[in-house]
C-alpha cells in the first residue's frame, strides 16, 4: 500500500495540468499521476495532426462558452477565472510562444506537440511529481476519509482523489459504482459518408458553405472540405458536435442541404443569374466559374443541372436559371454513415455536469474527488477548444485542492 496526499488518474493534458499547477501552490504535497498506458500525454502528440492545437483565440468568456455543445452554461464561471489568455501567458512564462491561425486555432510555434509535452514533462521532474505508467486502475473505494485506488500493479492511498482520464468507459463504471450519473457517449466530431456525382472526383476542393440538416433545427456554416469519402471540414464537424445525440438516433442517415454560397437565397442567385446571362451572353457557362466557386465544382453543379457543355449564357430559359440557382443554393446530398475525423475521436457523453461544482471541479457527491477534462459530459467544436476544457478545469481543480489542504492544516 502506497500513501499519497494527492492522487491524480489519467496521464493527460487534463492530469498533468492539474499536477503542475498543484505543485507549483503546495510545493510539499506528495503528488502521484498514475496512467494506464506506457506512455503519457498520447493525445497531445497526435492532436491538431502532431502540432497540438492548444487553444482557440477566442478572449470573451461568453463567446468561448458558445463552442461547447455540452458544457456551454457550465464553463461561462470558470472561464472567467482561466481561460484562453491565461493560457496563453502560462506556455509563455515556460518558454513556449503560441502562434493564431487565420482560423483561430493556436499552435506552438515550433508546430509540434512535442514542446508541449517537454513542457510537461520538464515541469513534473522540476516540481517532483511522480509518474507511474501500465497502472490500470481496476478499483476505487472511499475509506475512512482516504480514498484507496486498486490498480494492476499495486493499491494506493490518498487524501485527495483527480479524475482526468477523458473518455474511458471503464473508468466511468467505477464512477457509477460510487453514485456518478454517467450521459452515455456518443460521437462527435466526425465527417459525412456521401455518395453523390456531383462531388464524385473533387476530393481537395474547399469553399465557404452554409448547411443543414433536413427536417432537425441543425445547422451551420464555415469551410467545407469535399474528400474521397464525402464532405468534411470545420462546417461539417461544427454540425457534428452540434447534432452528435440526434445524429446517433438516426443512425448517420439523413439528408443534408447545402447552400454552396453561404447565405445567399435562391432569389437573389435568379436576379444574379440572369445579369449574367446579359453580360456573358456569347459567352458558354463552362469558360469561367461564377460566384467565387472553385472551377471543378461550377462545372460539376452545371453537369448536374443537366447544362450542355457548350451552353451559352444566352440561351438559358428560365426554367434552367431556377434549375441552376437551386443547384447552387439548396443542393440536397444523402448522408450514409460518418468516419473519424483523423485521429481526434471526441465523443459526447461522461458524468453528469448536475454533479460537478464548475467553482472547484469537485464532485458534489464525494468531497475530495476532483474531475477534469473529457471524463465530464463536455465536449467542443475543435480540438483546441477541449484542450482549453482541460486547462481550465485542471487550473481551477488545482487550486481548490490546494486552498483546501491549507485549510486542514
Amino acid at each position: 500500500m502506497q500513501e499519497r496526499e494527492v492522487l491524480i488518474i489519467g496521464g493527460g493534458a487534463a492530469g498533468f495540468f492539474t499536477a503542475i499547477n498543484l505543485a507549483e501552490a503546495n510545493p510539499d504535497l506528495k503528488i502521484t499521476i498514475l496512467e494506464r498506458g506506457k506512455e503519457v500525454l498520447t493525445k497531445v502528440r497526435i492532436s491538431g495532426g502532431g502540432r497540438c492545437n492548444v487553444t482557440h483565440a477566442e478572449f470573451i468568456p461568453k463567446e468561448l462558452s458558445k463552442n461547447y455543445p455540452r458544457g456551454e452554461k457550465e464553463l461561462l464561471g470558470p472561464f472567467h477565472q482561466f481561460m484562453t489568455g491565461d493560457t496563453i501567458a502560462w506556455f509563455d512564462e515556460r518558454g513556449i510562444e503560441l502562434k493564431t491561425e487565420e482560423d483561430g486555432r493556436m499552435f506552438p510555434i515550433t508546430d509540434s506537440s512535442e514542446t508541449i509535452i517537454d513542457c510537461f514533462l520538464a515541469e513534473t521532474e522540476r516540481l517532483n511529481i511522480e509518474i507511474k505508467t501500465g497502472h490500470s486502475v481496476q478499483d476505487i473505494q472511499q475509506n475512512n476519509d482516504r480514498w484507496l485506488v486498486k490498480t494492476s500493479k499495486r493499491d494506493f492511498t490518498a487524501d485527495q482523489l483527480v479524475m482526468a482520464t477523458g473518455s474511458n468507459p471503464k473508468i466511468w463504471k467505477l464512477l457509477e459504482k460510487l453514485g456518478h450519473q454517467i450521459v452515455q457517449p456518443v460521437p462527435s466530431l466526425f465527417t459525412f459518408n456521401i455518395q453523390d456525382h456531383r462531388i464524385k472526383d473533387l476530393a481537395g476542393i474547399s469553399t465557404f458553405a452554409h448547411i443543414k440538416i433536413l427536417d432537425e433545427k441543425l445547422e451551420s456554416d464555415g469551410p467545407l472540405l469535399i474528400t474521397h469519402w464525402g464532405l468534411s471540414g470545420p462546417g461539417i464537424l461544427k454540425l457534428s458536435a452540434w447534432g452528435a445525440r440526434i445524429l446517433e438516433a438516426r443512425n448517420y442517415h439523413f439528408k443534408i442541404q447545402v447552400n454552396w454560397l453561404d447565405y445567399t437565397t435562391a432569389e437573389e442567385i435568379l436576379e444574379k443569374i440572369k445579369r449574367l446571362k446579359h453580360k456573358f451572353a456569347k459567352q458558354q457557362l463552362t469558360t469561367h466559374a461564377q460566384f467565387n466557386l472553385p472551377k471543378r465544382l461550377w462545372l460539376s453543379l452545371l453537369k448536374a443541372a443537366k447544362f450542355p457543355e457548350d451552353q451559352k449564357w444566352a440561351e438559358l430559359s428560365n426554367k434552367q436559371i431556377h434549375k441552376l440557382a437551386q443547384e447552387l443554393t439548396q443542393c440536397q446530398l444523402t448522408v450514409n454513415g460518418k468516419s473519424t475525423f483523423k485521429e481526434e475521436f471526441v465523443t459526447a457523453g461522461g458524468v453528469d455536469l448536475k454533479e460537478i461544482n464548475f467553482k472547484t471541479f469537485e464532485s458534489k457527491l464525494h468531497p475530495k474527488l476532483y474531475l477534469a477534462g473529457e471524463i465530464l459530459n463536455i465536449d467542443a467544436i475543435t480540438g483546441g477548444f477541449n484542450f482549453q476544457n482541460a486547462w481550465t478545469g485542471g487550473f481551477l481543480a488545482a487550486q481548490a485542492i490546494a486552498k483546501s489542504v491549507v485549510n486542514e492544516n
